[in-house]
């Protein structure tokens, strides 16, 4: 086994809901689809900062509260390795739109969704059925 291939990575994720809709972002960079914004926590970074970063990087949101809701380890929910997920629910304001490594981000009403990358839709699933 390859030495990357024996690295945990630390990443964090963003449900951002407004008006009965969710935030996702159309990935730039492989591998493609639609996904909840995130990524990889810089060293020396809590994962509330990076959450915050990475949202307003990818859709230029501000955050103006984050609870995390929960952590995801399967070792197979990423192709590019052994990545633990933090995900947060995030108040954000201001108006989407893709930046930094998001092609696209907007708004989709909950029963219409595009096919999400990684584990997402399982993600998305198990905060909509903890929050009703």
């Amino acid at each position: 086994m390859r030495e990357r291939e024996r690295r945990i990575y630390l990443a964090v994720d963003a449900i951002v809901e407004r008006g009965g809709q969710v935030l996702l972002i159309e990935r730039r960079n492989p591998p493609p689809g639609w996904a909840l914004p995130g990524g990889f926590v810089e060293f020396g970074e809590t994962v509330e900062q990076a959450v915050t970063r990475e949202l307003e990087e990818e859709t230029g949101l501000r955050a103006q509260s984050v609870e995390q809701f929960h952590v995801y380890s399967d070792p197979k929910r990423d192709p590019r390795g052994h990545t633990v997920a933090v995900v947060f629910g995030v108040l954000a304001e201001g108006e989407p739109q893709g930046g930094d490594d998001a092609k696209t981000a907007r708004f989709f009403a909950w029963d219409d969704l595009p096919p999400l990358a990684f584990d997402h839709a399982r993600i998305l699933s198990d905060y909509r059925n903890r929050r009703s």
